[in-house]
């Protein structure tokens, strides 16, 4: 197969599936042919993220990932998409392992709200604690110049629920606690923005009708670069 890319996944299934059909439903296909070509590593056993990220005393996915990226050097895409958000604690690191481009989902999504919007307006990221730790997001939107707006406590433990209890636990897409969190948010934090910077959110964001909220869905964006860069690769 050629001009292909890989996908690396599983953190969670759900979310990569999600980001699977994202591509798939916006390729403009008339026939089989037209759909990207793409590998998919669905790897559901990488210890938790964000369990390491607040506790280093807690299981290293970091090895788990370098073996994938070492396994996709073996198949040498074009390029390699990583759809956990917070996987890209380690991004540097398994970067640097291939000379395999990986996209960089918080840094294209926070470029995307640069296109939509003013420097200076409040971004809140809602993501997993440990995307909150790791600080990746706040890095990336602030070099675009916006001021990040982390969720208090209450507010945090209220997408930690979302997340974990009712998408990766139970398979529930709780559209009212996500519409009550991005409330407290922009009417009780008076952010201008929010950034989705966990795939389950986004999962979550793709089944919620009538959202009155400036969103960024950092999933979708990636979505759509990596449809661009495929087609790219396709063509040249």
């Amino acid at each position: 197969m050629e001009n292909f890319f890989s996908i690396l996944g599983g953190m969670g299934t759900m979310a990569t599936e999600s980001f699977v059909r994202l591509i798939n439903h916006r390729i403009k296909a008339h026939k089989d042919q037209d759909y990207l070509n793409y590998v998919l590593f669905n790897h559901a056993t990488v210890p938790d993220r964000t369990a390491f990220i607040l506790n280093e005393k807690a299981k290293n996915p970091l090895p788990y990932l370098l073996d994938d990226i070492e396994k996709q050097n073996l198949l040498q895409p074009s390029f390699i998409v990583l759809t956990c958000n917070t996987a890209h604690y380690f991004f540097e690191q398994l970067q640097a392992k291939t000379a395999i481009p990986i996209l960089h989902m918080p840094r294209e999504a926070a470029l995307k709200l640069k296109e939509r919007s003013q420097a200076g307006e409040k971004v809140a990221f809602l993501g997993t604690a440990g995307s909150v730790k790791a600080g990746v997001y706040k890095k990336e939107l602030e070099t675009q110049g916006f001021e990040v707006i982390y969720p208090d406590e209450e507010i945090q433990d209220k997408v930690n629920y979302l997340i974990y209890h009712d998408v990766k636990e139970n398979d529930y897409i709780n559209s009212a606690l996500y519409l009550e969190i991005l409330s407290d948010v922009f009417d009780g934090l008076g952010c201008n923005h929010a950034v989705l910077g966990c795939t389950e959110l986004s999962l979550v964001q793709e089944h919620t009708k009538d959202n009155p909220y400036s969103v960024i869905d950092a999933q979708s964006i990636l979505a759509d670069r990596t449809i661009e860069l495929a087609l790219k690769n396709r063509s040249s």
